[in-house]
């Protein structure tokens, strides 16, 4: 049965912005009863979770099955439904959790939309700002923020050494000193880095050429699936692990604005970003030089 991807990429839209509206909510709520707290922690003890997470998966999860029921489920707090329809949603009900829980208006509802293998459509909303990311394969990507719709760009940058470069790090201790050896060798190449905590808007970022290149190690289907399409379809050149891939594995995502994608790759590889962090020897300080 043929998908129409601007129907999905309408639908992703829809739910994203009630389950922002919902965070955005419950997080008010929570923060006036002085109950802004985590409820649990997941790959680390510094990796928390929090009720409004599971909330909004539910939310999101209740909306998917109502609207499409037999369609497949991957989501961040656990939901794992086969699909019988060839159509998969990978949910981040919060990217950027920690964020959400200091205040930092810098958090998202992250929803993609797979058909048969392939990214189709896909939504990112900023609770904090009201900004709504959408995009649908081959159909070009958008920010709607009120009643204004946009259409995004990667930036034209074509130096490397004039690029502003989006990053994130692990909850892993040990992965934080590999990524912090990577660093030392990206940061000098470059104009310089930002660190906002959140892969899917940092994706977004690079879509609305607020920087010009991205890369992360260890992140999720679930971080990137929507942020991924929303990048490419804005002309940007965007590598990630895969649709069923374990963050676990620690490999690279990475997003830059076409005219710097090459550069952008090779100084990756210089700096030893190319291997996934569990087989990366970057604690040797020669490599990378």
């Amino acid at each position: 049965m043929a998908v129409d991807v601007n129907e999905l990429r309408c639908l992703c839209a829809d739910i994203a912005t009630r389950a922002a509206e919902l965070v955005k909510r419950q997080r008010a709520n929570l923060a006036a009863a002085g109950e802004l707290t985590a409820s649990g922690t997941k790959s680390s003890d510094v990796d928390p979770v929090t009720v409004v997470d599971k909330a909004s998966e539910e939310l999101i999860v209740g909306e998917i099955a109502k609207r499409r029921p037999g369609d497949g489920i991957l989501g961040e707090e656990g939901t794992d439904t086969a699909s019988t329809t060839g159509v998969e949603w990978i949910i981040d009900p919060i990217d950027g959790t920690v964020n959400f829980l200091y205040g930092v208006p810098h958090y998202a509802v992250s929803i993609g939309v797979v058909v048969d293998g392939e990214l189709a459509a896909g939504a990112v909303c900023n609770p904090a700002t009201g900004e709504l990311f959408t995009a649908a394969a081959g159909q070009g990507a958008t920010l709607t923020l009120g009643t204004e719709t946009t259409r995004l760009r990667a930036s034209a940058a074509t130096e490397v050494a004039r690029c502003l470069v989006a990053t994130g790090f692990s909850y892993s201790s040990e992965w934080r000193a590999d990524q912090a050896n990577i660093l030392t060798s990206v940061l000098p190449a470059v104009r310089d880095i930002r660190r906002a905590g959140s892969a899917a808007l940092d994706l977004c970022a690079v879509a609305a050429g607020r920087v010009d290149a991205y890369y992360e190690h260890g992140t999720h289907p679930w971080d990137y699936a929507a942020g991924a399409l929303i990048a490419s379809e804005s002309g940007a050149v965007v590598r990630h692990p895969g649709l069923r891939a374990d963050g676990a594995e620690g490999g690279l995502t990475a997003a830059a604005a076409p005219g710097v994608w090459a550069d952008f790759s090779a100084l990756l590889r210089r700096a030893g970003a190319d291997a996934p962090l569990h087989k990366n020897t970057c604690n040797d300080p020669n490599v990378g030089l």
